[in-house]
């Protein structure tokens, strides 16, 4: 190791250590290589800079920002809900699969883990807890189902790998349909294993008059998944497109069809999806300068080369990267390890013949799955923030479906199909 890189490398758990924000402590590290290596920092920024400026796929990302902030301002959390509710609310534990439920369609629209944690996760948090529900059950059950956000597209954290490893993003996207909807499942299974054990509340029947009304609420705000998704695989759009219709479609129903959106509030979501996406872009940005480091020192090659002399089979390595993972997912955020660990891998996972459709969405689900993990679990502090779940007595809670959600990613690990099905039936190639 050169003495450059192992500076970069104790830069960085420094400032992790530190709990500085990833994308200056990543800057910073990335700077100090530059400066102990001799290199031109000014050349290096140019190169990063075009590389950003040339990434037509990374547009979509404030777009889904944007679209995921307007959903959570105006009425459209509360009508989901309202539709989730008919559907299921009248089984034993009904407010839980509803919870559920309404991550599976939010999914559908946001792409992002945090947003519906604190859109309609909120709603089922206040709802639940006002039947009866333990709040500590209600806020780990909403951060244990705000994973499935960004699996079912679109998906954030998808279209940042597909930047990384050159992946077809509609690929990706169709991949995370089965595993979204199994991780969707499992947790239901969960909560009907816990509703008889708990005796959990059995909520009131909707009256049959009423159904017509929640439907028509809804309709709308669930038409958006349909939109998204025909345009995307039509031919309509392209998925970075498709973020631009998002936020234009949630922007006409929260002020037009709904009147939910003040203007003085419109300005503030521009704010504060302005400063997400500057954020994001940051991490990204530092993120390059990071692994134009490790390229430089040919660590990836080497990783592989060293990986492919030992005789790993290809499920050796997606066993040993899950759980590596899984074990950094309990202190790293998931941009750390999506942006800067995954890049090392990829050229192992080629060199093995491993699908890159696959590893990333067994990534993605895994990386999701971390937000949930103490002692750092994103979504965890997002829900105890906003909901003032105590974060003790959620963390007890969270455990039971931690461990569904780790059988739902072996189940995606083992078998590939899960992910590459539905692609190969649409036309989408693997690698």
């Amino acid at each position: 190791m050169s003495l450059a890189l192992a500076t970069l490398l104790l830069m960085l758990a420094a400032t992790l250590l530190l709990r500085l924000p990833i994308g200056f402590g990543m800057l910073a590290s990335g700077v100090a290589y530059l400066l102990v290596k001799g290199q031109d920092v000014g050349l290096v920024a140019e190169q990063v800079l075009n590389g950003l400026y040339n990434s037509y796929v990374l547009l979509a990302v404030p777009l889904f920002i944007f679209a995921a902030s307007i959903m959570n301002s105006g009425t459209l959390s509360e009508r989901l809900f309202e539709f989730a509710l008919a559907l299921v609310g009248r089984v034993r534990g009904g407010l839980a699969h509803v919870n559920v439920i309404v991550s599976v369609i939010f999914s559908g629209m946001s792409g992002s883990a945090i947003a519906d944690a604190a859109g309609p996760g909120i709603v089922s948090i206040r709802m639940m807890s006002k039947h009866g529900y333990s709040p500590a059950f209600a806020g780990a059950l909403t951060a244990a189902s705000s994973t499935i956000g960004p699996i079912i597209p679109p998906s954030i954290p998808l279209v940042i790998y597909a930047l990384v490893s050159d992946t077809s993003v509609g690929a990706l996207f169709l991949g995370g349909v089965i595993p979204g909807l199994l991780m969707a499942v499992a947790l239901m299974v969960s909560v009907q294993l816990v509703a008889k054990r708990r005796n959990l509340p059995l909520s009131e029947p909707l009256p049959a008059k009423e159904m017509p009304r929640v439907l028509a609420r809804g309709a709308l705000p669930l038409s958006l998944p349909v939109v998204l998704l025909g345009g995307i695989y039509s031919g309509v759009f392209t998925p970075t497109e498709a973020a631009a219709v998002a936020a234009l479609y949630a922007l006409f129903l929260a002020t037009v069809v709904y009147r939910a959106l003040s203007v003085r509030r419109l300005y503030e979501i521009l704010v504060e999806s302005a400063r997400s996406s500057a954020t994001v872009t940051l991490i990204v940005a530092s993120a390059f300068l990071i692994n134009y480091a490790f390229a430089a020192e040919n660590v990836p090659a080497t990783l592989a080369a060293w990986l492919g002399g030992s005789r790993l089979s290809p499920l050796g390595f997606l066993l040993g990267v899950n759980l590596l993972f899984l074990v950094l997912g309990c202190f790293l955020d998931t941009s750390i390890m999506l942006l800067v660990l995954v890049p090392i891998l990829l050229p192992t996972a080629r060199l093995l013949g491993v699908d890159l459709v696959h590893f990333g969405v067994m990534v993605v689900v895994n990386m999701m799955i971390g937000m949930v993990t103490p002692p750092f679990g994103m979504l965890l502090f997002v829900i105890n923030a906003l909901a003032g779940v105590p974060l003790k007595a959620m963390i007890r809670e969270a455990w039971f479906f931690i461990g569904v959600l780790i059988v739902a990613l072996l189940v995606v690990t083992l078998v590939p199909q899960t992910v590459l099905w539905l692609p190969g039936v649409l036309g989408y190639g693997g690698r």
